[in-house]
């Protein structure tokens, strides 16, 4: 604390007749704050300026001075980490790993991309993986375009179910014997199930069929209806007679057949003598599908 008396001066308008006034400014400082205060007395007021000289004593002696200080307090705990700072800046790009006359920074070596290699041998084919989950259908397509017309060609269509011949021989010759009788021209040969030169009907549609034959000759004939298959059939018919008139002779079967089974006429020996006979003959051998199969 400090006291300071200065004298400031004498004012005319503060004289009182007789006396004159001795204008003082006092300022005290502490060190923290300073206060001034002016004190206008007479000069034969001296009793009020010793009390309070006396004051600003007191208040010097009960003040530490500046170098009045306390012990230092021991150190504070560190505080927590800070944040992250940002992310720097992008790096300038480094130097070659090789430079000229310099050595070869091996470690530096590894991280350059090489040029590509030679191509490896394909390897062996893993095992196969689950079937994955099937995904949601396409969207429709276009239509396409109009297929052929298909009436009469469907397999239980009514023309694929129907089935006939009539075969016409017309040769002087009699048949050889226990061979098909072979024709020379058909009346009737749906689908072309019965061939001509082979004398064999051959089933396309499995079904009960009925089969006749009519022969008409001078001289004795015998002709069978024969089939063949798991369970071949052999039906025989024979005409004799003496006289060189005409002869008619008959015979018809109904047959259950199967798809790819054959039916033939056939010439068979029996008591006919004149088998080398070359007058007029003709036969004519029918067949028809009755009705097929449900299966």
């Amino acid at each position: 604390m400090r006291v300071f008396f200065s004298p400031i001066r004498s004012l005319d308008l503060f004289a009182k007749r007789g006396n004159p006034v001795l204008l003082l400014q006092l300022q005290i400082s502490t060190g923290e704050t300073e206060n001034s205060s002016v004190l206008t007395r007479t000069m034969g007021d001296y009793q009020e300026l010793v009390i309070l000289v006396g004051v600003a004593l007191f208040l010097t002696l009960g003040k530490c001075s500046d170098s009045c200080r306390g012990e230092n307090g021991h150190a504070g705990v560190p505080g927590t980490s800070g944040r992250d700072g940002w992310p720097g800046e992008k790096g300038q790009k480094g130097e070659p790993a090789v430079k000229k006359n310099d050595p070869v920074d091996v470690g530096v070596l590894w991280n350059l991309k090489g040029e590509p290699g030679n191509r490896g041998a394909q390897g062996s084919m893993g095992t196969q993986g689950f079937a994955g989950v099937t995904g949601p259908g396409g969207p429709a397509g276009h239509p396409g375009r109009p297929g052929p017309d298909g009436r009469g060609q469907g397999e239980n269509s009514p023309q694929q179910s129907r089935s006939a011949f009539s075969a016409i021989r017309t040769e002087n010759s009699l048949p050889r014997l226990n061979q098909p009788v072979t024709f020379q021209r058909t009346v009737v040969n749906t689908m072309g199930d019965f061939n001509t030169a082979t004398g064999h009907f051959t089933c396309r549609v499995a079904g009960v069929y009925y089969f006749t034959f009519h022969s008409v000759a001078k001289v004795s004939m015998c002709l069978q209806i024969a089939s063949d298959g798991a369970a071949p059939q052999r039906l025989g018919f024979c005409d004799y007679h003496k006289d060189r008139n005409d002869q008619v002779l008959s015979g018809g079967v109904v047959l259950k057949l199967v798809a790819g089974q054959k039916v033939w006429l056939q010439s068979f020996r029996d008591q006919q003598t004149d088998v080398g006979d070359i007058s007029e003959k003709q036969i004519i051998f029918n067949g028809f599908l009755l009705f097929q199969d449900a299966e």
